[in-house]
Parts: structure tokens; sequence; C-alpha cells
């Protein structure tokens, strides 16, 4: 079942964050139909790929699959009008982990009977939950974090053209790497080092002070976030040999 569950999580990952374009997501939130179904032939295709699916009834099930998560979309989009964007986000992400569960509950096999499972090495599934951990941790982070800090406005240093951006990317990347290796301890290091380099810059203004703050915190415990709960399905499968730098 675990299995399962960790390659529906990484299909789902790369289909949602990975291979879907501004373009698609920007026509999907206006309600268009074709690039709706263009993004559901994406999720389903790449959770067929992952699993290699090879059978009738695996086939169906990732349709279903499929329709539900084109389901969760289109309520996404007619309850964008109502609410805060990012709690829309969260909910609509819910929602498709929710939807991964209850198909991974229901058919654990899905893996088993696969193209992969006589060919992929043990360890394939720990590294697709590593992959889909780091694609949440660092990218869907950014477009979580975008909405979180949309309704405060332009508020910002003068910088370098997303910069802020890859800042946050990085950061969230180091967090979740101090993490799977078993050295969250560094995370402090992290938030010194950054406080540093930021106070003078935003020391002056308060609402850019607050604004930095709100930014950071967030970034922060949104990487801790997914990389606990990756090293948590990390125990449930064959070891990846990552090693405990911890003294």
């Amino acid at each position: 079942m675990v299995e399962t569950l960790a390659l529906l999580l990484v299909a789902h990952v790369m289909a949602d964050f990975v291979l879907q374009p501004g373009r698609m997501a920007q026509a999907k939130a206006a309600g268009h139909p074709g690039w709706m179904l263009g993004h559901g032939a994406v999720v389903g295709l790449v959770a067929a790929g992952f699993l290699g699916v090879q059978d009738t009834q695996g086939a169906l099930v990732l349709a279903g699959l499929t329709l539900a998560h084109l389901g969760i979309d289109v309520a996404k989009v007619a309850l964008a009008r109502h609410g805060s964007a990012i709690a829309g986000f969260l909910a609509d992400q819910a929602a498709h982990l929710a939807s991964l569960v209850l198909v991974a509950t229901l058919f654990p096999g899905l893996w088993g009977a696969g193209l992969w499972a006589g060919i992929a090495p043990p360890w394939w599934p720990g590294l697709a939950v590593v992959i889909a951990g780091a694609v949440l941790a660092v990218r869907a982070g950014g477009f979580a974090l975008a909405l979180l800090m949309r309704p405060f406005g332009e508020v910002g240093l003068v910088g370098l053209p997303g910069g802020g951006r890859l800042i946050g990317m990085l950061e969230r990347g180091i967090i979740f790497m101090l993490i799977l290796a078993g050295e969250p301890g560094g995370i402090g290091f992290l938030i010194a080092a950054k406080s540093v380099l930021r106070f003078g810059a935003v020391r002056e203004e308060a609402r850019l002070s607050e604004y930095v703050i709100i930014g950071t915190l967030a970034s922060f415990a949104w990487a801790m976030g997914v990389a606990t709960a990756t090293v948590m399905l990390l125990s449930a499968l064959p070891p990846l040999g990552i090693p405990d730098l911890s003294p």
C-alpha cells in the first residue's frame, strides 16, 4: 500500500508542479475546458508511467483517479471567488492527497501489478518519496508563499529580479536536506544567517520588517512540515541509505 501511495504521490507532484506550465495554470483558473482536460491527460499519463500500469483494472483505477483530480480542480475554480487564495490552494492539495490515500488503500496492489515492480530496485519507492517531498518543499512552497503574501501587496526589498524567490527556494531546499540528513539543528544557523543578512535592510521599516518575518517563518514552517512528513513516509519503506550525520 505504501509503495503504491509513494508512486501516486510523486506522479501527482510532477503533474501539478513540474509539468504544468504557467499558461496552463492560468487557463485552468479561468475555467478553460480544453486546458483543464489537457491537464487531466497529463495527470493520468504520468501516474500510469510511474506505476507502469499494464492491465485493465489499473487503467480503470487511474481513469477514476484522473476524473477525481479534474473534479477537485473544477471545484477549486468554482470556489476561487469565495475565501482566500492560500486557503483554496491548501484545500485543493489536501483533497488531492486524500484521493491518493483512498486509491492506495482500496487498490494497494497497483504498484505490485505494474511493469516496474519486478525491475526497479527496492529503494525506488523511497526515492520517489524524496523527489516528491523536494518538489513540494521547494517549488510548491514557492506557490503557497506567493499566495500567502499576496494580500500584503507589493512590499519587498529592491534587489535582483527574482532574487527573493530564489532565496526562498534555496532556504527550503537546505531545510529539506538538513532534516532528511538528521541535522535539524542546522536550521537554527540558517535562521541566524538570514536574520543577520536582512537586518540592516529592514530594521528601520516596520512594514517591510513584518513582511520579511512573515514570509521567512512561513517558508521555514512549510519546508519543515514537508520534510517531516517525508521522513515519516520513508520510515515505512525500504531504507535509502541516507546517512545519519547527527553526532
